[in-house]
């Protein structure tokens, strides 16, 4: 048997040495190989094989750094939704499992030199939900995958549609009412009698000439029974007649009386009728403002095309706290690349490191969050006590309509 065959001492030693994990300050990331001991570590940098990687590190170390990190990063995301996809865990826990694969991408060839530093970055990215407590830090992972996320676009999209059919039924139950309240106008104005005249008292019936000779000689209005076949004598017919003249004006003055009672009754009743229209109305619009309310308010709010301010105070130092970008592109909805107006660099900063603007009065401001969530408006007023503004949406199936007290959050300056 050789000296070093298979089944030798010596070689099962080696065997068992390379197996289980060895000291990271003896690894070569980029030829892969783990040395046992320093001296081991120097003959590999000193080798030819070493010294051909390194030349192609130092043609584009940026490069390599950064796929590095980007496989480090995959796969320890990897690891965290097999192992740990609906559990709250400690970011150790996770790590010393991703480490224990021997052919893992060390952190120490990543642009993250601490786990602390790699699970803030997972946490500002929107990765994972991550919290610092007394025992460490502890991490939740974000299911967001493409099955997931398609799912999301259409539940949003049939949203969308349900919210687009209920205000065209609100829009034409509106018009059906304007059009019932104009008839009711209409007919109210046409079933009004005209006043009594002159030319109305003188067109009395021709049938009993003494009823016409009464009206003509005491100037009021007389009428006498057709079916009565007694007449009256002739000593008597004045007072007589000037007696059912008395009678007569008196019961139309009553029937008048109450043709205009029933006139304001018809009046008030369709009156009321139209109130009690409107506040169903107002009712259903207020129902759906809640349910549109409810369906599009979320708790992420960066959109592409506004100006926002940067409240970092780590970026203090560079000169970029309290100054304004624009948003050029929304990472995972919570991340933002923000273009700064004065020195035009390109930020990635979290939306919580984030704040809007509100514009001048007449500015054109997008609506962030909300009800009308995506609509672009004007800006009317501010309420400076309330934090609160007032804006009217310009275009879309909401063109024209007002709404008031919107918090300063739910609204941001449009950029030019």
């Amino acid at each position: 048997m050789g000296k070093n065959d298979f089944l030798t001492p010596k070689a099962i030693a080696n065997r068992i040495k390379a197996k289980g994990l060895q000291k990271l300050r003896w690894y070569c990331q980029m030829c892969q190989k783990q040395c046992r001991d320093e001296n081991g570590f120097k003959c590999h940098c000193l080798s030819e094989s070493h010294q051909r990687q390194m030349q192609v590190f130092g043609q584009n170390p940026t490069r390599v750094v950064d796929g590095y990190s980007e496989e480090f990063e995959e796969t320890f995301l990897d690891h965290v939704r097999r192992s740990h996809r609906f559990s709250r865990v400690a970011a150790t826990v996770v790590y010393n499992e991703y480490i224990a694969d021997r052919h893992h991408i060390h952190m120490n060839s990543t642009k993250w030199a601490t786990l602390t530093e790699f699970v803030k970055y997972l946490g500002r990215t929107g990765k994972c939900k991550v919290e610092e407590t007394p025992k460490g830090w502890f991490m939740t992972y974000i299911d967001r995958d493409s099955e997931t996320i398609f799912k999301d676009r259409l539940k949003n999209k049939r949203l969308k549609a349900d919210l687009v059919e209920e205000e065209k039924q609100e829009l034409i139950i509106a018009r059906q009412i304007e059009r019932a309240m104009e008839a009711a106008g209409q007919s109210s104005e046409s079933a009004t009698p005209p006043a009594p005249s002159s030319n109305s008292q003188a067109s009395l019936p021709e049938g009993n000439p003494e009823s016409s000779t009464s009206a003509s000689a005491s100037g009021k209005v007389a009428f006498s029974l057709a079916g009565s076949s007694t007449k009256p004598a002739a000593g008597a017919s004045g007072s007589q007649t000037t007696a059912l003249g008395d009678a007569s004006k008196s019961q139309f003055v009553g029937d008048s009386g109450l043709e205009k009672d029933s006139r304001n009754k018809r009046t008030k009743t369709s009156g009321n009728g139209g109130s009690n229209g409107l506040s169903a109305l107002d009712e259903l619009m207020r129902e759906e403002e809640k349910a549109k309310e409810r369906s599009n308010r979320k708790d992420y709010w960066l959109c592409e095309g506004i100006v926002v301010k940067v409240m970092s105070k780590p970026l203090a130092e560079k000169g970029y706290y309290k100054q304004k970008g624009a948003v050029v592109k929304v990472v995972d909805k919570y991340v933002g690349e923000i273009e700064m107006l004065e020195k035009k660099h390109v930020l990635r900063v979290d939306q919580d490191e984030l704040e809007t603007v509100i514009p001048q009065l007449g500015g054109m401001v997008r609506i962030v969050n909300g009800a009308y969530r995506g609509s672009n408006a004007r800006l009317l007023s501010v309420n400076t006590t309330k934090f609160c503004a007032e804006v009217r949406i310009e275009k879309g199936i909401y063109d024209g309509r007002v709404l008031r007290a919107v918090d300063y959050e739910d609204i941001c300056k449009l950029a030019q």
